[in-house]
């Protein structure tokens, strides 16, 4: 049975003559390792990637801070592609991309999702007037919902120990702009399970996102009111924006640059709210300013104090509710940065301040040292040099108790064929920051201590090589383990070309260590994962692609598991679709398996599988008319190996889920 299924999927690839067609998330997946993020900072990277998806870059209209918004691109590479465009002038085609020596396998084929090829102006343009904004600026209006063919244990309960809402899941999204002038927008967003209009909801949906940006007025380079998001240098003060995984750093080489974008997902983590703006008070000076005045939802203890902040967005139970809003947060900062001729220097600072005081539960030995009281700083100087073909990097921040924290990068790339990249990271167990987040084995930017060495290579001109090595030590006590511990990271990717067929082959090592059961010593807890895809390419409008992933979990006992999955796509002038099935069996959770579905636009996901059943997808997406765009999916997840789904008020009692997506896209 098993076998059949199997053979089914994998002869089913070499029957369609296809190409992945018009997908930026397909070539991400390539990149980026779900186990690595949790999933409120993936959706948010997510939802800046779809930004810029959506306003591609002009390259005969750009500048060095435009394309630094790319983060899959390293300073040697905006470095010759700006130095392209002002030797050869305008670009004519995107394929003129692959004459900048420096772009390598994965930014060729990731760019052209991002940038297009406009117009040169005849002049540096000025700020537009506002009734030319008013007039030629365009509206977008998107509705989104999902509909659950299936109901958890919390739908069924009664409003005092259950779900106070509905199970289903919505949102609207408005935004109104005209190029990169200018961008006005309003969110608004509803999970399943929560009171809509009802029990302490009079405003209707559970969570809004409001924001106005405006950009090069005068000498204001950018300007947000409303709700935001900003990091500066390498993330050890400040970096509610993006965040790097390990494989990501191979594309960029570690390059961290500040950044100011509104914040325009459904994620309730890590965003500011007030007002800030970036002024360029001379040619290499600028400042950016901000302050933030926010409400927090907080786990509280008996004495009013807070435990733990929540940033899951949850408020589907009275006990949810009771802890929504209940606290407030108030941020101030400054970010100076000087940059000439290729060298840099900045200072970073942030003043943060709780109405209750932050006491989380010390006598856990791994919370020892976790932040605590009301009033919290953080400053930090970065500095760097970047060269045609060497970049230096570096940040080093301390924290209102003196405790420091510093990272260093180094890379040299001297040919788009080739790049190695070094990365040193130290963080004191006694360093915190509450906007804090660096690159780093743990997902605090606090005890730990390490060294990343990355290297891309094409060795030949079909055949390209990622591979790092990553090694870290741990000081002090962290969750699951009692001790001082440390960890080892390895991987290695391998892409070829032929033609009309790509292989790709991956394969991640990851040796660390936990608690034994009676915490007495550390015993090895060791991960193996791999990858194989197939893909076939041809000149049609047809795709396809077979996947394979595997997993090995050694922890106290041995977990395997494996998924086959088959992904094909056909797109015609005015519609496409997709359709994915998979077949998976695993051990257990240690041995749960990522992979790549076709998501709505502005919704985020890399389901993940664990046990022994199937998983159907089918995408759809239609123009009706030249301004309206209709997209649906229908997911059907069916499991073998159980008759519920699920624990808690999210159980479900039966042995299988279906969800039907539905969004609906007004361009005016």
């Amino acid at each position: 049975m098993r076998l059949g299924i199997v053979s089914l999927l994998l002869l089913c690839s070499l029957s369609v003559c296809a190409q992945e067609q018009g997908s930026w998330e397909q070539v991400w997946h390539e990149v980026y390792d779900a186990e690595d993020t949790d999933d409120d900072v993936a959706s948010d990277d997510y939802e800046r990637l779809q930004q810029l998806a959506e306003h591609p870059i002009n390259l005969n209209n750009t500048n060095r801070q435009e394309l630094e918004q790319l983060p899959f691109l390293s300073e040697q590479q905006i470095d010759e592609l700006m130095e392209y465009l002002l030797r050869y002038g305008p670009m004519r085609s995107l394929g003129e991309l692959r004459m900048v020596q420096a772009m390598s396998y994965q930014q060729l084929s990731l760019l052209p999702f991002f940038v297009t090829i406009g117009e040169a102006p005849a002049q540096k343009k000025s700020f537009p007037r506002w009734s030319t904004i008013a007039k030629y600026g365009k509206h977008t209006m998107t509705l989104a919902g999902r509909v659950p063919f299936y109901d958890r244990k919390g739908d069924l309960l009664s409003d005092t120990t259950g779900y106070l809402g509905y199970k289903y899941r919505h949102s609207f999204r408005y935004e109104f702009s005209y190029g990169s002038y200018l961008r006005l927008g309003l969110v608004g967003s509803q999970d399943a399970g929560e009171p809509f209009f009802s029990t302490n909801n009079p405003w209707g949906y559970d969570a809004y996102s409001y924001y106005l940006q405006i950009q090069q007025l005068g000498f204001i380079e950018n300007a947000i009111v409303g709700k935001y998001k900003v990091s500066s240098a390498m993330g050890l003060v400040l970096n509610t924006s993006f965040s790097l995984g390990k494989q990501i750093m191979l594309q960029n080489m570690g390059r961290r640059t500040n950044s100011l974008r509104p914040h325009s997902s459904r994620s309730e983590a890590d965003y500011m709210q007030g007002a800030a703006a970036t002024v360029r008070l001379l040619r290499p000076l600028t400042v950016t300013v901000f302050a933030s005045y926010r409400p927090i939802d907080a786990t509280l203890n008996k004495d009013g104090t807070i435990s733990t902040i929540i940033t899951s967005g949850y408020h589907r139970t009275f006990s949810e509710l009771r802890k929504r809003h209940n606290s407030h947060q108030t941020d101030l900062g400054a970010i100076i940065r000087y940059q000439q001729s290729g060298f840099h220097l900045g200072a970073n600072m942030v003043y943060t301040q709780l109405d209750r005081q932050l006491c989380p539960n010390t006598k856990q030995l791994y919370r020892r040292y976790y932040a605590q009281g009301t009033r919290f700083f953080n400053a930090s100087v970065d500095y760097g040099y970047i060269h045609h073909r060497l970049s230096l990097n570096g940040e080093t921040a301390i924290n209102r108790d003196g405790a420091l924290a510093s990272v260093h990068s180094l890379s040299y790339q001297p040919s788009g064929r080739f790049g190695i990249m070094a990365f040193q990271r130290f963080y004191s167990y006694r360093y915190t920051g509450l906007h804090a987040h660096g690159f780093g084995e743990g997902s605090r930017t606090q005890n730990e201590a390490g060294y990343y060495l990355g290297m891309t290579w094409n060795p030949l001109a079909r055949l390209h090589l990622q591979a790092y090595a990553d090694y870290a030590y741990f000081p002090w006590a962290r969750y699951q383990v009692s001790q001082a511990s440390h960890s080892y990271d390895m991987m290695l990717q391998v892409d070829y070309q032929l033609k009309r067929w790509t292989v790709n082959a991956r394969h991640r090592v990851r040796l660390r260590q936990k608690d034994n059961e009676k915490k007495t010593a550390l015993i090895p807890d060791n991960e193996h994962r791999g990858r194989l895809s197939l893909t076939y390419a041809h000149p049609t409008k047809w795709s396809a692609k077979t996947e394979l992933d595997y997993t090995r979990s050694d922890y106290k006992t041995t977990s395997r598991g494996y998924m086959v999955s088959e992904y094909l796509a056909y797109s015609a002038k005015h519609w496409q679709t997709c359709l994915m099935a998979g077949y998976f069996d695993t051990d257990d959770y240690n041995s749960r398996i990522y992979i790549y579905e076709r998501q709505m636009q502005h919704d985020f996901s890399f389901p993940m599988f664990y046990g022994h059943g199937v998983r159907a997808a089918l995408f759809v997406k239609a123009d009706m008319t030249d301004h309206l765009l209709f997209s649906a999916k229908l997911g059907h997840t069916n499991y073998f190996d159980r008759d519920v789904i699920g624990s808690g008020k999210q159980q479900i009692a039966q042995s299988h889920i279906t969800d039907l997506d539905l969004q609906l896209r007004w361009k005016f």
